[in-house]
């Protein structure tokens, strides 16, 4: 990352270079010297702690210059020779810049709003400990199902508890409907004593255990409740599969903040049409089936 805001950065300086003076000579940005560093550790299979730490090193020092050389041309010329584009990726350079120099100097690997992307500074890595990749890149979505129908509850670009948007998505059904819901069916992350005391005022049913021990009878009715819950929420963890295998969910490819939470939208909104559609045709196909039998009848 700090190779591509350096080569960003000597790009912004051609471009606000050549509205100077011609008599002024250009500033020395020593560029196919910081190209070389980086291609000399880049190319090697397996970099050593130490090495790596050096290199992130001189990486700073060029970046630290090519900012100050800005600076100087900026006081100039001003910034008007950039386009909106660079201008936007100066901005996020210098943020870039304070973190990476701050962990290099605390000797740490993390920091909060961690950038690590200059094209896509609100993408956050996101620790999820799976098998395939320990750490994933981008938006963390909630989502509830009522009747067959998924709806958003929260989208973030930053890491966040699942727990915490049980009351948002319960408050948001009352607005709908009216009403609160008889049950919420939800996994384990959602099952703190917050969460719980919140259901309880309301007289709705958290899924799973109550808390203290019950006893054998109602261990057994706990049991059945449990199973049956369980199947019933399978609908809901499958509507993720769902959209990852058959609309994309999973590969969204888009750039811009905004354009990417409509892009995360739009297969939730195909299956609910899709769902609302096959309902329809249930409703039509028995309905043509009545009237052929009534038909049928008028003949006898």
């Amino acid at each position: 990352m700090l190779n591509e805001a350096r080569e960003k950065l000597e790009q912004m300086i051609d471009v606000m270079h050549s509205v100077r003076e011609s008599d002024k000579q250009k500033p020395r940005t020593y560029r196919e010297k910081a190209r070389k560093a980086y291609l000399t550790v880049a190319k090697q299979r397996r970099v050593s702690p130490r090495v790596l730490r050096k290199a992130i090193g001189k990486q700073l020092r060029f970046v630290a210059r090519d900012l100050r050389i800005i600076a100087m041309l900026r006081d100039e010329v001003g910034l008007q020779a950039l386009n909106r584009r660079q201008h936007r990726d100066l901005l996020v350079i210098h943020e870039l810049y304070r973190q990476q120099e701050e962990m290099y100097r605390k000797r740490t690997h993390r920091i909060e709003d961690r950038i690590v992307s200059i094209s896509q500074p609100h993408v956050r890595p996101m620790v999820r400990g799976r098998a395939r990749a320990n750490v994933e890149f981008g938006a963390k979505a909630a989502i509830s199902l009522v009747g067959g129908y998924a709806r958003i509850e929260h989208v973030s670009w930053d890491g966040f508890h699942e727990g915490l948007t049980l009351k948002d998505a319960v408050e948001a059904y009352y607005e709908r409907h009216g009403c609160y819901p008889e049950a919420v069916l939800a996994d384990k992350a959602y099952r703190n004593r917050e969460n719980l005391r919140y259901c309880k005022e309301r007289g709705i049913r958290l899924s799973g255990p109550p808390l203290g021990r019950p006893s054998k009878a109602e261990r057994a009715e706990q049991v059945k409740l449990e199973r049956q819950d369980a199947a019933e929420r399978n609908a809901i963890e499958g509507k993720f599969g769902e959209g990852k295998r058959l609309y994309g969910l999973g590969l969204i490819r888009t750039r811009l903040k905004s354009t990417s939470e409509t892009i995360i939208a739009m297969p939730l909104l195909v299956m609910n049409l899709e769902r609302r559609l096959r309902f329809l045709m249930c409703v039509f196909l028995g309905w043509l089936l009545q009237n052929d039998s009534a038909v049928a009848l008028d003949g006898v």
